[in-house]
């Protein structure tokens, strides 16, 4: 196990495989144990590194979550590259992963050579976003299927770190807070966005949106598989492992 040092708390992270380094960023109630069914499909080329955000996994536990999530998770993100040596790297973030993503590659280019952001929003939230995340995920807390999820994924104290998650995302949908902190249109790093036609849990103009952003990135491009939920890198894991593999290693 190794952590390193955020202020006064310890974020988990591990790493396996060899190859150029890609950190995948987990989605919210989630932590980095969600991706153990999917990193043998990666780690023949990749060097594939794991995270946990502050509150979630095996990383400290917060008080609260920030309003502004998920880009105070890009911040643990630049710290967590910035104490490693691991050069620039490619982040492949899914669902509230990858509002992390973009906003580590907009802040700090310097650090990310390319993105997959995978089963996500996009620019905005939903204006129902916060009342239907609070029916999902009350329907979520008595589901047995997701109950187990969240357990394995946190531990004990799951229900703690999903209550506090909602309230963060519910109050950021509330107050209208931007996603990302700077203009997606200043967004030189090469990225790819991933998502899934059947995806429920995504807004349901997903294919427009996403071509929307790639119209406004320097060197965007997109692809909406036909069938699979939420997250595409789970439910299309095969196709989507070798589509992003293809992407980050392409010149």
């Amino acid at each position: 196990m190794a952590f390193f040092p955020y202020g006064d708390k310890k974020i988990y992270y591990e790493e396996t495989g060899a190859g150029l380094p890609v950190v995948l960023l987990h989605g919210d109630t989630a932590s980095s144990k969600m991706f153990a069914p999917v990193i043998p499909l990666y780690t023949n080329s990749l060097r594939v590194i794991l995270m946990d955000f502050l509150g979630n996994g095996q990383s400290d536990r917060i008080g609260e979550f920030p309003t502004d999530l998920w880009y105070s998770q890009a911040q643990q993100v630049t710290a967590f590259l910035e104490y490693s040596d691991y050069g620039k790297v490619n982040l492949i973030g899914t669902s509230g992963g990858a509002w992390v993503a973009v906003n580590v590659a907009l802040e700090r280019p310097d650090l990310v050579y390319k993105v997959v952001a995978d089963s996500f929003d996009g620019r905005t939230l939903q204006h129902d976003f916060a009342d239907n995340l609070r029916k999902e995920r009350m329907a979520a807390k008595n589901d047995d299927f997701s109950r187990q999820f969240y357990e394995w994924c946190q531990g004990e104290d799951w229900e703690t770190v999903v209550d506090l998650n909602t309230k963060a995302l519910t109050k950021c949908a509330d107050s209208k807070l931007p996603l990302f902190h700077k203009p997606l249109e200043t967004l030189e790093t090469p990225i790819l966005f991933v998502g899934s036609m059947e995806d429920t849990m995504c807004r349901k103009d997903l294919q427009e949106e996403y071509k929307q952003m790639e119209k406004l990135v320097a060197n965007g491009k997109t692809h909406i598989f036909p069938t699979g939920n939420h997250p595409a890198i789970l439910t299309n894991a095969e196709k989507f492992a070798a589509m992003a593999k293809d992407f980050l290693l392409s010149e």
